[in-house]
């Protein structure tokens, strides 16, 4: 039989889809063969197919027992010949199924990662019956993949246990680096690599800069109003509580799933979303392999991912059938102190890994054994502990052997017992360097996110240029290529030209130049703008920017325009932020350092400037000492003309005067000097109420002031 009439016959499918068909045949002749093909691209049937049509069972490692009863369970659905083993059968159930494999009565046979932590089961494989070794979510074997899983280490040793059989491995996400490690780790000779491109036509990616829960809360009810069906990501188990509880008032009832909730809630959770008896899940990251439901419309990621990785795998679980659909994070770079919080967790030092085990030791009994949970070790160290850190060390001191754990009769929780007995943590054999190594990637793939979150680019183009695919296009459908669409390039006049050399002036006085001629960033784009506005905030003044040739040289134009002014700077590629050390921080890009230079054509679409800035811009009239006025004040006497009527209006209600306008509101009134509500409803801080009731007398002072001043 031929893999097109297996395709037909076992999947009722008449085609393949690229690369299928040439995977399928590698496979068929007993080829090593590495896949990284995208969410909904069609790896299952890249093992599934070859498995009906060679001699005897293929095993199949899957990381979670939900998605292994799921794919049994549509093989069956076809007739086709499957089953699992994992801890959920008994052990009389497990006999069965070794029978079956022995008897090659099954074709297709899942088993969970860490069954291969027993010889004893390793021992009852019948390695005879075996021909194919395929391996799903091969990147949880790389200890430089996103979703590092300990129990995949052992893959390598497990397929020598098996007679070495052909082996396939299977991923959506996998840098050249994290593919490297898998094709050493599991020992594959001269394999076939089959990269298929991460594009997704039919998605469209999204970042929205957010501030607020409110303002998250509104983005997510847009998404749901316009898209009804998708997953909302949450970086915890108590933030999915939360937004799932904030949502309802919306979007009715909200599937919640997470770690915390015991199997069968996990389960019924699962079925609920997926027999479309409800249409929105928020969720962890728990929820996701092997969800295979095709109308997914959009996937929310309501705080930032721990990488790239993951924000491509779990945003590809939307428009599995090829229709139009959103992928979006919403990113408050305050976020990622979660994230920090993982890493750590994720990163015990070796100090800490021999703090843990010398603690364990010191709570043994007669026995070795330690029944204490994972709060109660921390509270045994010294210090304050991440416990998620404590939970990581145990696992290493249980891989190196230094401890066993097992469960404990009548308990939900396991102890742990002393194997290396008269040892010290001193004494581990832990290579620190190594393990400083993977903190340090962990640290570099989070900062990928916020350079992404940040990248003014299209979206998708620099997902592929992450994953190695440099020839890529832009996509036309992210906010990236919208935002281009809707903001044209334009020529400069000669004002708006001086203002945007003096604006990247500005940024490269506050950055320097490395050895290879790139701008190295030392300030964040606010405390750039401040400087620039001529503010005089302690923390400009503390960090000597007072002192620069360019502090203050855009202070006429006003902190709406310039704010605008490096919106349209970054669109246009001119400066971009990145992330060093621990903060966002802007420079200038290389066209930036171009275009500051005079020897390229400044072209963007910039903000109007409005006839206040320009007329500050102009005038050469002397301006009374400022006192105590705030920073960024350009016209003075207005500025206490509108402050005097703030003052009387609120004696009047009997109300501070913030009430009826903050300071920085008065600031935008004085140096903007808008004369009507349509120029004035742009000012942050205006909104429709008091533009109405609160709002007209001010007008009044400005135009005024105009009056007097021309």
């Amino acid at each position: 039989m031929t893999p097109e009439d297996a395709l037909q016959k076992y999947f009722g499918m008449p085609s393949f889809r690229e690369p299928q068909r040439s995977i399928i045949q590698s496979v068929l002749d007993k080829k090593d063969t590495l896949v990284v093909m995208p969410t909904g691209g069609g790896k299952s049937l890249c093992f599934q197919l070859p498995a009906l049509l060679l001699p005897g069972v293929t095993l199949v490692v899957s990381p979670l027992i939900a998605l292994m009863k799921d794919q049994v369970d549509a093989l069956k659905a076809r007739g086709l010949p499957a089953g699992l083993l994992n801890s959920s059968l008994s052990l009389e159930e497990q006999r069965e199924m070794l029978d079956a494999i022995r008897e090659r009565k099954l074709k297709l046979v899942y088993v969970a990662p860490e069954r291969f932590r027993s010889q004893a089961f390793l021992n009852a494989l019948p390695k005879n019956a075996i021909s194919l070794f395929a391996i799903d979510e091969a990147h949880c074997l790389s200890q430089w993949g996103h979703d590092f899983r300990p129990d995949y280490m052992r893959l390598g040793e497990v397929r020598k246990a098996i007679g070495n059989p052909p082996c396939i491995a299977l991923t959506a996400t996998a840098t050249p680096d994290v593919q490297g490690d898998i094709m050493q780790s599991l020992e594959m000779s001269d394999p076939a690599e089959f990269v298929a491109g991460f594009a997704r036509d039919n998605l469209s990616f999204r970042v929205r800069q957010t501030k607020t829960d409110n303002s998250k809360l509104d983005a997510l009810a847009e998404l749901i109003k316009e898209h009804k069906t998708g997953i909302v990501y949450c970086a915890t188990r108590k933030s999915v509580d939360a937004v799932a509880n904030k949502m309802e008032a919306f979007a009715g009832s909200i599937i919640r799933y997470h770690g915390g909730l015991n199997d069968n809630e996990r389960s019924a959770a699962q079925d609920i979303f997926m027999s479309r008896k409800a249409n929105v899940v928020v969720a962890t990251n728990a929820f996701g392999m092997g969800i295979d439901r095709a109308d997914i419309r959009f996937v929310c990621h309501y705080e930032m991912p721990g990488s790239v990785e993951a924000y491509y795998q779990e945003g590809g679980r939307a428009g599995r059938d090829g229709e139009p659909s959103v992928c979006e994070m919403l990113f408050s770079y305050a976020d990622k102190r979660v994230q920090d919080f993982f890493i750590e967790g994720a990163n015990p030092g070796k100090a800490l890994i021999a703090a843990v085990f010398d603690a364990l030791c010191a709570d043994s009994d007669e026995n070795h054994e330690v029944h204490l949970t994972i709060d109660e070790l921390c509270e045994r160290m010294d210090g304050k502990v991440n416990p998620m850190a404590v939970s990581t060390a145990i696992s290493i001191l249980s891989r190196h052997k230094w401890i066993e754990r097992f469960d404990i009769p009548g308990k939900r929780r396991k102890g742990t017992r002393i194997l290396q007995l008269g040892k010290h943590g001193s004494d581990l054999p832990i290579d620190g360097k190594a393990l400083a190594i993977k903190a340090d990637r962990d640290e570099d793939r989070l900062k990928s996110v916020i350079n992404f979150a940040y990248a003014p680019t299209c979206r998708q183009k620099w997902i592929l240029n992450y994953f190695g695919e440099k020839s890529s296009h832009d996509c036309g459908r992210c906010d990236g290529c919208q935002n281009k669409k809707h903001h044209a390039a334009r020529a400069l006049s000669t004002d708006e030209s001086t203002i945007v050399l003096k604006a990247l002036s500005g940024v490269a006085r506050m950055s320097h130049k490395s050895g290879d001629g790139n701008w190295i960033a030392r300030f964040g784009k606010r405390k750039i703008i401040q400087c620039l506005l001529g503010s005089q905030a302690a923390p400009i003044v503390d960090a000597g920017l007072n002192r620069l040739s360019t502090y203050g040289i855009l202070k006429c134009e006003g902190s709406v325009y310039v704010d605008s002014l490096f919106d349209a700077l970054e669109n246009a590629g001119l400066v971009q932020t990145m992330v060093e050390g621990n903060y966002p921080l802007l420079t200038l890009t290389q066209a930036g350092g171009e275009a500051m230079r005079g020897s390229s054509k400044i072209e963007l679409e910039l903000p109007e400037r409005t006839a206040g800035a320009i007329k500050a811009n102009s005038t050469s009239k002397a301006r009374p000492k400022k006192g105590s006025l705030p920073d960024d004040v350009q016209v003075p006497e207005l500025y206490q003309k509108l402050a005097a009527l703030r003052a009387s209006l609120a004696a009047a209600k009997g109300k501070p005067a913030y009430t009826i306008f903050p300071n920085f509101v008065l600031v935008e009134l004085a140096n903007l000097q808008p004369t009507t509500t349509a120029e004035a409803i742009k000012i942050r801080g205006i909104g429709p109420a008091k533009l109405k009731t609160v709002l007209p007398p001010f007008l009044e002072i400005v135009k005024a002031h105009l009056v007097t001043t021309t």
